[in-house]
C-alpha cells in the first residue's frame, strides 16, 4: 500500500511545535495529536510509503536521546481516494528540496524527492527479516521435516515432493538476514543469522546423511546425478534467487514462492551430498556439496548487492563507518569464492585446456 501511519510518542509537550514544522517539510497526507494518559503526547501522521524511511530517520536523530521517545509504523491497508503511482508523485517535485530550510539541513540522510525509491523504508525491511533469522523450534523442526520430504523427493527421482520439500524449507530469512546485517554493520543480527542459518543447514547434511546408511542410493538416478556435478547454469540460478529474495523483501512481496528459488538453490545439492556422503560415494559427495557451497556463495553475494543499489544504510556515525567495512569485507571475499569456484568449474570440464590447444 502506498501510505503507512507512523505513530509518534513524545515525553514532552514542548518538542511538539517542532514535530509539527519537521511534518510540513514532508508533506504529509495528515497528521493528528492527541494527549495520552500518562501525560505524554501522541502524534499521529499519514505519509506515503516513499517518504518512511527518512521521516523516521530524522525523528531518530533529533529526539532518541528522550527517555519515552517511540515510533511505531503501521502499513495502511486501504486508502479513499486511491493514492497516486509513484511516478505521478515524483513529477510533482521537479525542484530540489529547499536548501535554506533549516530542518533539511539536518537531515543529511534524506531523499531528493527525484529519487525517490519504491520500496518499504529500512525498518520495515529489518522488522521482517530480522524475525525469520532467530533460531527456533519451529525453524529446526522446519528444516527436519524439508529433509526428508527432499529425501524421499530425491531417492524416488520425484520432482513434485522435492518442490514440495522446498516450499517448507525456511532458508530464505537467514541468508537475507545476513546479507542486510551486513549492509547495516549490524553484527548481533549477523551472528544471529550466521548460526541460524549453518545450524539448518549442518541438520540438514546429517540427517540426509543418516538416512544414506539406511536407504540404498543410486547414483544414476537422474535427480542425483543432475546435483553431483556442477556448471556455470546453477550460479547464475543461485545469484538470481537471491536477487529476488532480497527484492520480496524490500518491495513488500509475498517471500513463501521467492523462498522456493531460494531453497532451490540449497536443499536438493545439500541432501544430495548427505545422501552420497551416508552410501560412501564420496567424490559424488564432493561434487555435490562444491554445488551447495558456491550456491551459498551466489545467493549471498545477491542479496549483498541487492540491498546496497537499493540504498539502504545506517544512519548512526558508528554504525556507518562498520557497515562499509563490513559490507567492503562481503563484497570482497564472496566475488573471490566465487571466481575461484568458476575457474575450477572451467578447468573442471576443460575449457581452459581447448583454449591453450586453439
Amino acid at each position: 500500500m502506498a501510505y503507512r501511519l507512523i505513530i509518534i510518542v513524545i515525553p514532552e509537550y514542548g518538542i511538539l511545535k517542532e514535530i509539527k514544522n519537521i511534518l510540513k517539510g514532508y508533506d504529509v497526507l495528515n497528521y493528528w495529536d492527541v494527549q495520552s494518559s500518562d501525560e505524554q503526547m501522541v502524534v499521529n501522521v499519514i505519509i506515503r510509503r516513499e517518504k518512511t524511511e527518512s521521516l523516521i530517520n530524522l525523528l531518530q536523530k533529533k529526539f532518541s536521546n528522550l527517555k519515552g521517545f517511540r515510533v511505531s509504523l503501521v502499513p495502511v491497508e486501504a486508502s479513499l481516494p486511491v493514492p497516486e503511482p509513484i511516478g505521478r508523485v515524483v513529477s510533482k517535485y521537479e525542484e530540489p528540496p529547499d536548501k535554506g530550510d533549516s530542518t533539511l539541513e539536518e537531515l543529511t540522510d534524506r531523499l531528493d524527492p527525484r529519487e525517490l525509491v519504491d520500496r518499504l523504508s529500512r525498518h520495515e525491511i529489518y522488522s521482517n527479516i530480522s524475525d525469520l533469522a532467530g533460531l527456533s523450534k519451529v525453524y529446526i523442526l522446519m528444516v527436519i521435516l524439508s529433509s526428508i520430504v527432499a529425501t524421499i523427493g530425491v531417492l524416488n527421482n520425484n520432482v513434485a515432493v522435492i518442490i514440495g520439500a522446498m516450499v517448507i524449507a525456511p532458508f530464505l530469512g537467514p541468508n537475507m538476514a545476513l546479507s542486510l546485517a551486513t549492509i547495516l554493520g549490524d553484527v548481533e543480527l549477523a551472528v544471529e543469522s550466521i548460526k541460524t542459518n549453518y545450524f539448518g543447514l549442518f541438520v540438514v547434511f546429517i540427517l540426509s546423511s543418516f538416512l544414506g546408511l539406511i536407504f540404498t542410493v543410486n547414483p544414476s538416478v537422474p535427480e542425483i546425478a543432475l546435483r553431483a556435478k556442477t556448471n556455470l547454469g546453477s550460479i547464475t540460478l543461485a545469484f538470481a534467487s537471491g536477487i529476488a529474495g532480497a527484492l520480496a523483501f524490500t518491495a513488500g512481496f509475498n517471500t513463501t514462492l521467492i523462498g522456493v528459488m531460494v531453497a532451490v538453490a540449497l536443499l536438493p545439492p545439500l541432501v544430495t551430498c548427505g545422501l552420497l556422503f551416508g552410501s560412501g560415494h564420496f567424490s559424488l559427495a564432493l561434487g555435490a556439496f562444491l554445488l551447495f557451497f558456491i550456491n551459498l556463495v551466489s545467493v549471498n553475494l545477491a542479496g549483498v548487492v541487492t540491498f546496497k543499489a537499493q540504498k539502504i544504510r545506517p544512519i548512526r556515525p558508528e554504525m556507518i563507518s562498520r557497515a562499509k567495512k563490513m559490507t567492503h569485507v562481503a563484497l570482497i571475499l564472496w566475488t573471490s569464492l566465487l571466481s575461484i569456484f568458476i575457474i575450477l568449474i572451467l578447468i573442471y570440464r576443460g575449457i581452459f585446456g581447448i583454449l591453450l590447444l586453439g
